[in-house]
């Protein structure tokens, strides 16, 4: 049983299930250098990531189209070639408790010239499948809990046993994009326009308000706002919380409550307000969910937490559910927000037809690497990972394209930028080269059983999904990925992984002591992954690019940056 699942609005993909396993999934800002958030446009995407796996769409038993905005139904307008086709799809949110796997059937996707039938599922339904599917709570066999926070509904609670799943409540009536909201009237991204909008705010967001503090006078306005706006027994609160199929009445309402917050948070400085925001929404998270558990009685046996929408990329908040001690244990797939909801459109249908049973899945099963001439100011020679560890050592940074990309919107070790860690300039020569803020922080990849004796829990976090502290002894070993708060968003790769960056790590381990690495993505400033290595040249800005067993090397070097040059000292 092949299952296509297709997600044709921003993060677009296209996905593949074959009884039960993940074939691949393709992620439409991973080629070619798009824009980060590809839609899908034309059809003939579809026809492309199937035939680069030697199928046809005659090879596929059933097409999946991932929901979206509408209270009944949604609408697509696309290319098949060049012919404009319009899709019905089923709406962002189930129509009742119990109908996350009620399909709204469609016969008029033209593939290749030719038509076929095909499903649509609720855009929340993808979440909750995806989510769970990929967990071990699937593998076991066990039910759990499932968080979907997307940016435009409210956070969504489920209850997921593999023979079905149903809706519990909303937890509280604010949106998503609060957080990004938030972004607009405050801090470095502040601007008066209400229409634009850019989807990397938020976790952008997460980084600034390391800059500052949590000031309990700021909470009690956000608290006493949001008791007024969203949560009393009035008319306009009322109104907003039954406005939740209303995507411009839910962004004016946090745009209306932020600018009553402005009004009496004016002499207070803009990074206490956004770090005092977040930590009430924290709160309001943690305190509204331990009401629904209470409120909610589940059968015996392990009590499990699967989070997802784009809220689940938020590695405090899924950190903080996870100290909360409500949960045994908590699972985020690496791609909560909608990158993954292609998957979970082909997951939909697969628990529509056996139950939420579990998927076989890698995190490499993006597209491969592809073959592309390179320039001739490039040379190419062969390069073992002993050779490699040694280049990062003399505080050079790598670009490293290994195997098939990973899933999801962080770079995990197939396309990253890698670098030594054991210098405090390292941070700004990386966030120089990437064009980004002095401020944001560079991650860790590190080896997962050295991975308690550096951070706080150092638990294994193989998808850089929750927050760590650096314990203090290593302040000085490892300040390139330390953040201003003392945190890292770390990546723990086993030493037994048969992934290149494994064996990378290894060597460099050996070669230096430090188990770990910098690591963040590949790629051209607010565009997807490097396709391949004559991407990544054609960028520029590393001299080293290693890519599945050659080092390319930049033979004419362009003038260092103040980070590059404090590096060489």
């Amino acid at each position: 049983m092949r299952i296509c699942g297709i997600k044709l609005t921003h993060d677009g993909a296209i996905a593949l299930v074959e009884d039960g396993r993940l074939v691949f999934c393709v992620e439409q800002e991973k080629r070619g250098n798009n824009p980060r958030y590809q839609t899908i446009d034309n059809l003939d995407a579809v026809v492309v990531a199937l035939a680069e796996h030697g199928l046809d769409p005659q090879d596929v038993d059933q097409f999946v189209i991932d929901g979206w905005d509408g209270e009944v139904e949604s609408q697509f307008q696309v290319l098949s070639g060049v012919a404009p086709i319009t899709l019905k799809g089923a709406p962002y949110v189930e129509r009742n408790a119990r109908g996350l796997l009620t399909s709204r059937d469609g016969f008029n996707l033209m593939l290749d010239g030719r038509v076929f039938p095909y499903k649509s599922y609720p855009h929340v339904t993808g979440h909750v499948a995806s989510a769970y599917c990929t967990s071990p709570f699937a593998k076991a066999g066990q039910p759990a809990f499932c968080l979907v926070w997307d940016g435009c509904i409210f956070p969504r609670l489920y209850y997921v046993k593999p023979r079905g799943a149903r809706f519990i409540e909303c937890l509280f009536p604010i949106i998503g994009h609060a957080y990004a909201v938030a972004g607009h009237h405050f801090g470095p991204y502040k601007q008066a326009s209400r229409t634009s909008w850019d989807l990397g705010i938020a976790g952008k967001l997460m980084a600034y308000i390391a800059l500052g503090s949590v000031n309990e006078d700021i909470v009690a306005v956000f608290q006493e706002l949001y008791e007024e706006r969203f949560a009393a027994d009035m008319e306009h609160a009322r109104r907003h919380r039954a406005e939740v199929n209303s995507e411009e009445a839910s962004l004016e309402a946090m745009h209306d409550f932020f600018d009553a917050s402005a009004l009496r948070l004016k002499d207070k400085l803009p990074e206490d307000v956004l770090a005092s925001f977040h930590c009430f929404l924290e709160r309001l998270l943690i305190r509204q969910m331990a009401i629904a558990l209470e409120r909610h009685s589940c059968s015996p046996g392990p009590r499990n937490l699967c989070i997802a929408g784009g809220c689940g990329l938020n590695i405090k908040w899924n950190s903080a559910l996870r100290a909360t001690g409500l949960f045994d244990d908590v699972w985020v797939p690496p791609f909560p927000n909608d990158s993954g909801s292609a998957i979970g459109a082909a997951c939909s249908a697969m628990a529509a037809d056996k139950g939420f049973v579990p998927l076989r899945w890698s995190v490499y099963s993006g597209p491969a690497l592809i073959r592309s001439d390179v320039s001739s100011e490039w040379n190419a020679v062969p390069c073992t990972m002993r050779e490699l560890a040694t280049i990062l050592a003399s505080n050079k940074p790598v670009i490293f394209l290994a195997g098939r990309a990973e899933l999801g919107p962080r770079a995990l070790g197939g396309r990253s930028i890698l670098a030594a860690a054991t210098s405090p300039a390292m941070k700004d020569h990386l966030n120089d080269i990437k064009l980004r803020e002095l401020f944001r922080p560079v991650a860790p990849i590190c080896l997962e059983d050295r991975a308690p004796e550096i951070f706080s829990p150092g638990t294994p976090d193989p998808y850089m999904l929750f927050d760590h502290q650096t314990r203090a002894e290593w302040w000085n070993k490892v300040p390139a990925i330390i953040h201003l708060d003392g945190s890292a968003r770390l990546q723990t790769v086993p030493r037994t992984s048969p992934h290149k960056i494994a064996e990378l790590l290894v060597e460099y381990e050996e070669l230096t002591g430090i188990p770990l690495l910098c690591n963040t993505s590949a790629n051209h400033h607010g565009r997807g992954f490097f396709p391949d290595a004559a991407a990544a040249c054609q960028w520029g800005r590393v001299e080293h690019i290693w890519c599945d067993g050659l080092l390319w090397t930049k033979t004419v070097v362009s003038e260092r940056s103040p980070a590059e040059r404090l590096l060489s000292v």
